[in-house]
Formats: C-alpha cells, structure tokens, sequence
C-alpha cells in the first residue's frame, strides 16, 4: 500500500512539473558587462538544481574524506573491542571445561585487551558500554580459575581487583559482579575449611544477595562447620520455605540440627532455652522429644519438666500406632518409665497404661511398662505378672536387664532368695551380652 501511494506521489510530481515547464513562457536575463544573456526560465531552474546537487556531492565527498582518519581508528577500536569479547569467551569456556591455566591466560588477555583499548581511546570516542563489567567478569574467571590451580596470591590479587573496581565505579553491574566476587571469596573459604572467614564474606553481602538460595547454602554449610548449630537451624528454616530441599530432606536436616542445638545445652536451663527455641513443629518431632527428654533427665532429674514433652507424643503413639516403629514405641517406653518412676504415684497415668495395654496386647513394650507403673504403684502381684511375660520377650537390652532386675527386687521383697538369685543372673547375662 505505501509503495502504491508512492507512485501516485510519483506521478503527481510529474505532471504539475510538466504543466508548469511547458506552458511557462518566461525568460531570465543575465547582464555580464558588456554582455547580455536571455535563458528560459526553465533552465535557469535546471542549472541552479544541478550546480546545488553538485556542491552538496562535493561536500559530502570532502566530509567523507576528512573523516577517514576518525573512522579508521573508531574500526581499530571496534576490532579490539570485538577481541576482547572473544578472549572472554574462550576464558568462560576453557574455566567451565576445567581448562584452568588456558582461562587464566585468556582471562589476563582480556585484561590487557581492556588496559590498550582505554589508552588507546580519545574523549571523543565513546567507551564500550560494558567495559567495566568485562573487566571484572575477566577478573571472576581468573580467580577462579587461580584457586582450582591452588594459586592463593594470584586468587586474592584477582579478588582484590574486583573488590577495587566495585568501589570505583558504583554502577548495577560493577556491583553484581563484586557481589559475585564475595560468594566466590566465601566459597573458597569453605573449601579451606575457614568457616570464620566464610561466615565475614557473606556477613559484607547486601541484604538481597545474603537471602538467595546460593547464599543461604553456603550460610548453612559455614554455621555447621563453625558448630554454630542455633544459626543453622534459622538457616535451614530460610531454605525450606525457599524450597531449596525436597520435604523429606528438609525434614532430616532440620531434625538433626534441632538435636545439635539440644546437645550444646550443659544445664537444664539452657537445655530449656533450646527448647523453647523451636518451633512447634520441630518440637513435635519424635527423635526431637525423645532427646530432649533423656537430656533433660540426666542433667536435672526433673520429671515434671519432660512429662508436658512426652505426653502428647504417648498420645500419639496410642491414637495414631502406625506412627511409631517398634524402635520409636521402646524409647518412649523407656524415658516414659524412667520419668515416672522418678514421680509420686499417678493413678491416671497407671489407667492410661493400663488401657493402652488391653488395646495393643501384641506390644511388648506395654507389658513392661505396665509391670514397672504397678511396681512403682506397690502393686507387686500385677507388677510380677507383668514384667514376667514381658522379659523373655523384650529385645531392648536396657528394658530387658531392668526388667529382670525388677523382678529380683520383688522377689526379694517377698523373700523369695532362689528365684531373686536367678533373676539376678539373668539381668546380669543380659548386660554381658
């Protein structure tokens, strides 16, 4: 359509130049003493077109001419510009093909690339719009490539370089890539197994770049190393809702720093900041509780403390039986019996016991736990019953030996000497074993 319309433009031109050429019967007179001139109008036109035409040719010509020397060396400094790219390249290709030694040659390259083209550029011309940037990615790849080689001074001259370059010139990218700089410097220091230094690096990044996944990863691999298991846990907390591990994975990670921040506890006290640290899910973790609880129990002794943890995972336990597995159920027996036994006599805890064992009559672990519960109870008859079909049937070597060392107590209490004897020498067979 518009090179239809300029056709018509075309043709229009055309015929008003030919209607006013032809029927136009004026005369330009040209009076050069003592000569006289007389041209038609028309072509006085025509000259003065092409004597207009022919300057503006020349001028052009001239211009062009004269600008050869500037265009000459704006292609001298494109081909250089255009080398540099190039050496950047092969340097990010051979650093990723683990071709070290060629990168720190191709990287160095590109530096002096860089250093000549800005020696060799006046103020009238413009400078590459990612000059800087190159020069520092330049710089990443080199020190990179330094600490594969094991080259410290070469790795923190390249870093120092960056870091410099960030402080000269303030741009976006300048400071993507001393970000950029700061992970690597962090990283290299975890692979020097300098937690400390790690942990400063990443401390320096702004406040964006230290909440990306890549951050936090190295945070959590610093803080464990640093057996600065608190921080780490805040930071596996940040990775899991990022997404950064699959639910399971999460899961088991934040189950064993929970553990490691319990064990850092030397006293009840701490061992209650600890706990009160997690949050509720952590605490509702079984391994979480059940270390809790026996921590607890051996360094205070305080019952009454572990009974709000171990309560709602015995619930648990009887409510929902396909959540525990058979190792779980002997440990909740175990300090469930051990806090009890340390506590005055519960009836609701005995009925509880009592029903959980009439509804699950398969599980050892209740007999036992019923039998020391009626022993703690003064209950001897039942206790007797009890611990008597439990022991031989236990494969807990701790609630076995308590078991059978129970049933001596009683016997003993009834005066019943051979058969305390021989329930001494099983308890005592089964701690050898």
């Amino acid at each position: 359509m518009r090179a239809a319309l300029w056709l018509v433009a075309l043709f229009g031109v055309a015929v008003a130049s030919a209607l006013l050429a032809g029927g136009n019967q004026s005369t330009v007179t040209v009076f050069w003493a003592p000569h006289r001139v007389d041209v038609s109008l028309n072509l006085a036109l025509a000259v003065l077109v092409l004597v207009f035409v022919t300057v503006h040719l020349a001028w052009r010509a001239m211009s062009a001419l004269l600008a050869l020397p500037h265009r000459a060396r704006r292609w001298r400094l494109q081909q250089k510009e255009r080398a540099m790219h190039g050496a950047l390249l092969d340097a990010l290709s051979q650093w990723m093909t683990g071709r070290y030694v060629r990168a720190v040659k191709s990287a160095e390259h590109v530096l002096s690339l860089q250093e000549r083209l800005a020696a060799a550029r006046t103020l009238d011309d413009t400078a590459p719009r990612h000059d800087q940037q190159l020069r520092a990615l330049a710089h990443l790849i080199a020190g990179e490539s330094a600490q594969a080689l094991r080259d410290r001074d070469a790795r923190e001259r390249h870093l120092q370089a960056v870091l410099a370059l960030g402080e000269q010139i303030p741009s976006e990218s300048v400071s993507e890539a001393v970000d950029a700089a700061k992970l690597g410097a962090a990283r290299w220091s975890l692979r020097d197994r300098d937690a400390t230094q790690a942990l400063r690096w990443l401390d320096s990044l702004p406040h964006g770049t230290a909440r990306r996944t890549v951050s936090l990863r190295m945070r959590l691999k610093a803080t464990r190393m640093d057996q600065q298991h608190g921080l780490a846990l805040d930071t596996a907390r940040l990775l899991s809702k990022h997404g950064a591990f699959s639910e399971a994975a999460a899961q088991s990670l934040i189950r064993e720093l929970a553990l490691a921040s319990l064990n850092e506890a030397h006293d009840s006290a701490q061992l209650q900041r600890a706990w009160d640290a997690l949050e509720p899910a952590e605490q509702a973790l079984p391994e979480v509780v059940l270390h809790a609880a026996h921590a607890m129990l051996r360094l205070s002794g305080q019952a009454q403390a572990v009974m709000p943890w171990l309560t709602p995972l015995w619930n648990r336990m009887v409510q929902q039986p396909d959540s525990c597995t058979p190792v779980l159920r002997q440990r909740v027996v175990q300090l469930l019996a051990q806090a009890l036994l340390m506590m005055p006599a519960d009836a609701e805890w005995l009925a509880s016991i009592d029903r959980a064992r009439q509804a699950y009559p398969r599980w050892v672990e209740l007999q036992y736990l019923t039998g020391m519960v009626c022993w703690h109870h003064t209950l001897w008859g039942k206790a007797q019953q009890m611990l008597e079909l439990a022991a031989p049937q236990l494969s807990h070597v701790e609630l076995q030996r308590q078991a059978w060392r129970t049933l001596a107590l009683l016997a003993e209490h009834k005066e019943e000497t051979a058969r305390a004897q021989m329930y001494w020498r099983r308890a005592a067979e089964v701690a050898a074993a």
